[in-house]
């Protein structure tokens, strides 16, 4: 067993163990899923607040708090399926609060470069805020429509980790590369995932012709059957 497989398994180890910590407690998995954006606020405003005199060591808060973060984004599924509390609008909020989550500290970033008057830096970070949102906006779309659409690399655990490297590192500049990295990819995936979903809908009926087909489907599933006497 090589030392990379031996640290994978002893962090695995203690992942399940605040696994099973958590389920213990009965915790709802939406409320761990909060506190992880609670955290990445935290994070966000070590972004903001940093400035020429404080930065690395801001940056350096931020890294770590934003590994927290992501602790508690690896184990709030996990508890759902060990506490039998998997539902579908788990899932939904969970999705929903991971984009305010990638947002929030894109946003501190944007308070840092504005505070110290680096307009590029502001228009950048901007611009990986909304590819990042697209990146996620994309595959979403697209599952509807064809069920699966994991094409692409960067992923929000890619994100997360070139943020992480960029705020830990920053004392070397780390984190304008950072952001060069992830409009690029992110972009790349953008495109990557329009192209997968036009090849796979372009011999699909219009939706003019399937659309009356689900409106139905969500009649059928949200309103009530009616009773006979109540037909007429």
């Amino acid at each position: 067993m090589t030392w990379t497989r031996a640290f994978g398994k002893g962090c695995g180890t203690i992942l399940q163990l605040i696994v099973d910590g958590l389920a213990l407690t009965r915790i709802s998995p939406n409320l761990l899923t909060f506190i992880g954006l609670i955290i990445n606020i935290v994070a966000a405003i070590f972004f903001g607040y940093a400035n020429a005199q404080n930065g690395v060591r801001m940056f350096l808060y931020a890294g770590l708090v934003i590994i927290g973060a992501g602790i508690f984004d690896m184990v709030d599924g996990r508890v759902a399926r060990q506490t039998n509390q998997v539902t579908v609008y788990g899932a939904f909020f969970d999705s929903v609060i991971d984009r305010y989550s990638d947002v929030v500290l894109f946003f501190g970033l944007l308070v840092y470069y504005a505070r110290g008057n680096r307009f590029f830096y502001v228009v950048l970070t901007a611009f990986v805020m909304i590819t990042s949102l697209m990146v996620s906006y994309t595959r979403a779309r697209a599952e509807a429509l064809i069920g699966s659409c994991k094409v692409g690399f960067m992923e929000r655990p890619e994100r997360i980790v070139l943020i992480i490297i960029g705020a830990l590192f920053n004392r070397w500049g780390a984190m304008a590369p950072v952001l060069w990295v992830l409009a690029v990819l992110s972009t790349v995936t953008v495109i990557h995932r329009i192209s997968y979903t036009y090849a796979r809908t372009r011999h699909l009926a219009p939706v003019k012709e399937t659309e009356p087909i689900v409106l139905k489907a969500a009649r059928e599933v949200e309103r009530p059957a009616l009773s006979p006497a109540s037909r007429g």
